[in-house]
């Protein structure tokens, strides 16, 4: 892969991250699948590439794709609006989450703790997705701007289904954090959409 399209594996991975949260919220459903590719990119360690980090494939990063496509084509008629708007609020807080080694070692030193839990439980286990929205909730949920997730009540007061969303969340912010280390900047998404397209739409064809 290109280095581009490295970046864009990561970007797709925070807008699929966004779009899980987004359905989970207003349908209290989304895919096992889906759940364990962003659950397990939060403990991915030491990949050999990008692709490694959700599984080795971008298979589940697919409705990713699509929402990053549609808001880069800025096409009314597909825009993703509440995705989107999770996707830039992720990034802004990655970049504050930057700026605070304290809170990074936190956010690595619970992770251990978590895969030792995804080792007797499971990727998705309750007990896992509580571990993960309970380290959102510890860390991220703790700065002046916090991501506010729309949806049906329903559904966002049942604690199992909150941690979930907390827990993509999380890995969402972690994405963004790849994709700015891949080389990846916010100026990309307004000068350089053109390009992004071309890099784009291939990947999504080959799916």
């Amino acid at each position: 892969m290109s280095p581009l399209q490295e970046q864009l594996v990561a970007l797709g991975a925070v807008f699929e991250a966004a779009v899980l949260a987004d359905r989970l919220a207003r349908t209290g459903q989304i895919s096992e699948a889906g759940l364990g590719c962003m659950f397990g990119s939060l403990l991915a360690r030491d990949p050999k590439n990008t692709l490694e980090v959700y599984g080795g494939d971008d298979f589940s990063l697919r409705d990713g794709y699509k929402a990053l496509h549609s808001a880069l084509s800025r096409d009314p008629a597909t825009l993703q609006r509440e995705p989107l708007r999770y996707a830039l609020a992720m990034i802004a807080l990655e970049r504050k989450l930057d700026r605070r080694d304290d809170m990074l070692d936190v956010i690595g030193s619970r992770l251990e703790q978590i895969r030792l839990q995804v080792g007797h439980f499971g990727l998705t286990h309750d007990n896992v997705a509580a571990a993960f929205g309970g380290l959102y909730q510890d860390t991220i949920s703790t700065f002046s701007q916090r991501i506010q997730v729309h949806g049906e009540m329903r559904y966002l007061q049942q604690a199992g289904t909150a941690s979930r969303i907390r827990g993509l969340l999380l890995a969402g912010i972690r994405s963004a954090r790849l994709w700015r280390q891949l080389g990846g900047h916010r100026w990309q998404l307004v000068f350089s959409r053109g390009k992004l397209l071309r890099e784009l739409q291939p990947m999504l064809d080959r799916q």
